[in-house]
């Protein structure tokens, strides 16, 4: 009888070589990336899927399902992307090549804004610009005799701002990094040979930091054109739709197909614009600044405007992250929104069902759907954070000691796909895979599992960027002498590898964590009664007009977030406790 091997020679090869573990996990990947994204395709190509492409892109409809959402998307996304890099861009001027006072503060006050949901700030701009248009209780200044225009409460211009405060740290992060690089010494030679501040700048740093600057425009572009929440709570309300706000009505009135042909267009839009960057700025001339001889930054001397930025840069901070959070707890105390910050109850916290107030619905901490809630958050926090950091290992250790294979290249960039796929069209792949029974796979359409499969696969490359940095650190010969012992590959894994890659695995997790938590545009397709989570529940509130619940509710949310980052942290030093000391 003929072996195996005498018949797929191949077959043998491949498994006695190094190639098997990259081939199983890039059929994993793909499994877990592609295949969705191939289904939602598939979903289009059906007669209802032609038909719906037609009435996307060349019908009477044409107009409102995709030209005017595109339009909207774009100048979001523009919008964005060149607020994000004027804002950011300053910050990290200020931060990295000036003589500002307190540059630590600043860094840190220029950061925070991400942390906080884009939902958040959208929440406390509706809680003070609010106007009577729609009816319902008026924001804070309208209540107070101040007018509010339309333009300033709904539409383009709040949702725009909103945006804007909340990207900004993105690109200041990027162009810090990039600034950091600047060498005093090229600076300094410039000065003497008497080139003005504005030539260096112009001549010498902008050139060096161009990369950073369409790295960050793109990021900031993609993530603006994918958010849901701050046009979903800002425009929709006006009949101001965007790609991912129309995506999601259409999967919730049951055009599917419609649904999933927008999600297509998003997807493209985005991987065109990421892809185009990366060739842009892979292309052009690089500026080597860092070499071998010690640098140092060269700081501008603002002299009398030292203290005058200093304090327009805290303005910033303070307006884009502490006011926010103020206005919110506030509201979540206020009777009413036109009296913020006097006559304050706990009601919307605790109170009892049945009273005057809210309409006789109880506090948040007496409502078990709510309390029901928080667990089911922190529970897919902690769930997803788990998959995609032991994914994101499993990923980035194959990358990182199978790099003689073939196919480690392909997983390697086959990791970093969700990246280029906004979330909500993730959310849709994954109802087209899974929203019906798939052979002996029943329909996962609603539940925890799907919402778990969908977070991991779009929130990998975090995990695996993470995981990859720190694996790349740890010396194969560690492995080697364990393997010559006589120890497995799992105990290798488990006793080697996690262990000294702990602290880079948690940072990524966390990372996770937060993101899935405070998350809105995956999970607002997946939700359903039997998974409730906060962020959803009090995108329902907003949506209804009980601000203070949705006030509340995203309080309690920032909390878990505050509470997870701190407890990783200590956590981290028990593990490691060698590298605290």
């Amino acid at each position: 009888m003929a072996t195996l091997a005498s018949r797929a020679p191949w077959m043998a090869r491949v498994v006695q070589s190094r190639d098997i573990v990259p081939l199983i996990m890039l059929a994993f990947t793909t499994l877990l990336v592609i295949a969705p994204l191939l289904m939602i395709l598939f979903a289009t190509l059906t007669p209802d899927g032609m038909a719906a492409w037609q009435a996307i892109t060349n019908s009477p409809l044409s107009r409102n399902l995709w030209w005017r959402p595109l339009g909207n998307t774009m100048i979001l996304g523009a919008g964005t992307a060149i607020g994000c890099l004027l804002l950011g861009g300053f910050l990290a001027w200020l931060v990295v090549l000036t003589d500002v006072p307190a540059r630590r503060f600043l860094a840190i006050m220029s950061i925070l804004p991400f942390m906080i949901p884009s939902f958040a700030a959208a929440l406390a701009w509706s809680t003070l610009f609010r106007n009577d248009r729609l009816g319902g209780q008026a924001g804070y200044f309208a209540s107070n005799g101040i007018p509010i225009p339309d333009w300033l409460a709904w539409g383009i211009v709040p949702t725009l701002i909103v945006l804007i405060a909340h990207y900004y740290s993105l690109a200041y992060t990027m162009i810090a990094a990039s600034l950091s690089s600047v060498s005093g010494d090229l600076v300094e030679s410039a000065e003497m040979a008497g080139a003005k501040r504005g030539r260096i700048l112009f001549g010498i740093v902008l050139p060096i930091v161009t990369p950073a600057l369409i790295s960050g425009g793109m990021l900031t572009f993609a993530g603006a054109v994918s958010n849901f929440a701050a046009p979903a709570l800002l425009g929709a309300p006006v009949r101001m739709q965007t790609l991912s706000t129309r995506i999601y009505g259409m999967v919730q009135t049951g055009n599917i197909e419609r649904g999933y042909v927008l999600a297509l267009l998003l997807m493209l839009m985005a991987a065109a614009l990421l892809y185009f960057s990366d060739r842009f700025v892979s292309g052009r001339r690089a500026f080597v600044t860092v070499t071998g001889k010690g640098a140092r930054t060269k700081r501008f001397a603002l002299g009398r405007w030292r203290w005058p930025l200093f304090i327009f840069a805290t303005l910033i901070g303070v307006i884009t992250t502490i006011i926010p959070v103020i206005v919110l707890f506030a509201s979540s105390m206020a009777p009413r929104p036109g009296v913020l910050f006097s006559n304050w109850t706990l009601h919307f916290w605790i109170g009892p069902a049945g009273t005057s107030i809210a309409e006789g619905q109880a506090g948040i901490f007496r409502n078990p759907h709510l309390i029901d809630a928080v667990f089911t958050t922190i529970r897919l926090g902690l769930t997803v954070a788990g998959c995609a950091m032991l994914v994101g290992l499993l990923i980035a250790y194959t990358i990182v000691r199978y790099k003689a294979s073939p196919y480690t290249r392909i997983l390697s960039q086959l990791s970093f796909v969700p990246l280029f796929i906004p979330s909500i069209a993730m959310a849709a792949a994954y109802i087209a895979m899974y929203g019906t029974s798939l052979g002996p796979l029943p329909a996962l359409y609603g539940t925890f599992a799907l919402i778990v499969m969908a977070a991991t696969a779009n929130l990998m490359p975090y995990a695996v960027q993470s995981a990859r940095g720190v694996l790349g650190q740890i010396s194969a010969d560690i492995e080697e002498s364990a393997r010559m012992t006589g120890a497995g590959a799992v105990r290798r894994m488990a006793q080697i590898v996690f262990p000294l890659a702990m602290r880079g695995i948690m940072a990524g997790g966390i990372l996770v964590f937060i993101k899935i938590v405070r998350d809105l545009s995956l999970v607002v397709l997946l939700f359903s009664a039997s998974t409730p989570l906060l962020s959803m529940i009090a995108f329902n509130y907003a949506s209804l007009g009980f601000m203070q619940f949705a006030n509340a509710i995203t309080l309690v949310i920032l909390v878990i977030c505050l509470i997870a980052s701190g407890l990783v942290h200590i956590l981290q030093n028990k593990v490691q406790g060698w590298k605290s000391k």
